[in-house]
């Protein structure tokens, strides 16, 4: 279940790129700024040195020197909600609302009886990596495909494996297994912990996933709270919706600033908050707290999002279930971009008047995935192109036949580029992909190991029986309603 990785703590050659365009960070503005014609270097996992509109003589010795004139380079981006576990159920989610899947894909599904440790792993692993291949170079991981001892190592090991810099969310949830209990998970987040591949120079740390701040006995909760503070663990993620959402989703920054969770050291990422009440605002402004805005998911499988644009100065984006849709966080970035500027033009629309103005502009989306994230992680040293900052950065083809013509760095990577532009990928220094090809050992194999655990999977759930289709109260709390359908067709068919 292991195979040969790029990862180590051991620093590659410095390198030197020279002649690109680079989309800086000015520490003073705050802002980005784009130089052409210009050089980074790399050297010791961190940006050196950014040489404006040069090219420097002199460089370190055993510098790898690339050219990369005509490109793009930007820092990697992050993602601030994902499950890279669920790989293998690609494709098989296309019209799948979010009582479906919860049903069908989710922690609580039939997945605990029909994955193995090793499917979890390569799906983990493929996840990880499809990241890596479009760009992004952080993940925040909120890992509830563990289900045993035996998951957790598998899921936890791919993520190390995959040379991907990721905040590893270990999810404690009460799945009513014997032999995996909250006492036992317990167990395995304080031994994972101590992992002594958890270094302080490790693209791997370690955090915590909880969903039942609204389930589970409030002295469970506190022991929680107690062990994020005293062990080696760095965030915690907890998914959010509110009205109309069950329960089961209540896990609001009002409750938890309640529960004495938000005025720690240790940041908190509410995925997806897509109904935040008005104190819910306040106080992740007053705690300097982070959404992740989930745009392709929230549009596919029904959570709505109603509000999350009014907090858009505390947010972040993230792609979570993968295996509906595109990992690419540049189209997560510009659809919600277009997404906002419809939602405020449209109230001038509704006056009966016409905007005079662009709502937002393409470097507010292009932040939302880039330093946005690092702030929601609390890691001023990502997300961002500056001397001292982690190496981690996307090279992007500038000549390809949809990026021709371009004068404005971010508004090409934002409105034109896509996956098939990232020529080349660093996290920490190290090269991930280059010269547009991953560069993980034994990727054909990974492959072929992967094909063959995806279609046994999708073989088994293709056979299973889902009973009638979404009837009665959802989670015995919330009626059901029924969107009207769009058919494409002229006639009585629904398009299915």
């Amino acid at each position: 279940m292991a195979f040969l990785s790029i990862t180590g703590t051991v620093f590659a050659n410095p390198t030197l790129l020279t002649h690109a365009s680079i989309i800086s960070f000015d520490t003073g503005s705050l802002r980005t700024k784009v130089l052409h014609d210009s050089s980074l270097l790399v050297q010791d996992g961190r940006i050196a040195q950014i040489y404006d509109g040069i090219t420097p003589s002199a460089y370190p010795e055993g510098t790898d020197v690339v050219n990369a004139t005509g490109k793009i380079i930007t820092p990697g981006f992050i993602d601030t909600h994902h499950h890279l576990w669920q790989t293998a159920f690609k494709s098989i989610a296309s019209n799948a609302t979010l009582t479906q899947y919860l049903q069908r894909y989710g922690e609580m599904g039939p997945s605990i009886q029909h994955f193995t440790a090793e499917d979890k792993y390569l799906g983990q692993l493929a996840g990880a990596l499809e990241l890596l291949n479009g760009g992004v170079t952080t993940v925040l991981d909120h890992a509830h495909g563990i289900s045993s001892n035996e998951t957790a190592d598998a899921l936890f090991n791919a993520t190390i494996d995959s040379g991907l810099r990721a905040f590893y969310a270990f999810v404690v949830h009460d799945l009513n297994l014997p032999n995996f209990t909250l006492q036992d998970q317990i167990y395995k987040l304080i031994e994972t912990s101590k992992d002594p591949r958890l270094s302080s120079d490790s693209v791997v740390q370690l955090a915590l996933g909880y969903d039942s701040f609204t389930m589970l006995p409030a002295a469970f909760t506190q022991r929680l709270r107690d062990i994020v503070q005293s062990q080696n663990i760095s965030l915690v993620t907890t998914h959010y919706l509110g009205s109309p959402w069950p329960t089961l989703f209540a896990n609001s920054p009002t409750l938890l600033h309640s529960l004495g969770w938000l005025n720690t050291t240790v940041p908190v990422i509410f995925s997806h908050a897509t109904a935040p009440t008005p104190s819910d605002l306040l106080l992740l402004r007053q705690t300097n707290q982070y959404i992740s805005t989930t745009p392709e998911s929230e549009f596919h499988s029904g959570q709505g999002n109603k509000y999350a644009h009014l907090i858009q100065d505390q947010a972040s984006l993230g792609a979570d279930t993968h295996f509906a849709y595109s990992t690419d966080m540049i189209g997560q970035a510009r659809m919600w971009l277009q997404n906002l500027r419809r939602r405020a033009v449209d109230e001038v629309l509704a006056d009966l008047k016409v905007a005079r103005n662009n709502p937002m502009s393409v470097e507010q989306a292009f932040h939302l995935i880039t330093r946005g994230g690092a702030l929601a992680l609390r890691r001023p040293d990502l997300g961002i192109l500056a001397p001292g900052a982690k190496a981690d950065l996307v090279v992007f083809s500038g000549d390809s036949p949809n990026m021709l013509g371009w004068s404005d760095a971010v508004a090409a990577i934002i409105l034109h580029s896509n996956v098939g532009d990232v020529e080349g990928v660093m996290v920490g220094g190290q090269w991930v992909k280059k010269g547009g090809r991953l560069m993980y050992k034994d990727y054909e194999g990974v492959k072929k190991k992967f094909g063959d655990s995806a279609r046994r999977i999708q073989s088994v759930w293709g056979e299973m029986d889902w009973g009638a289709p979404d009837e009665g109260l959802f989670m015995g709390e919330v009626e059901r309603g029924t969107a009207t359908v769009v058919d494409t067709r002229r006639g009585e068919g629904t398009g299915y």
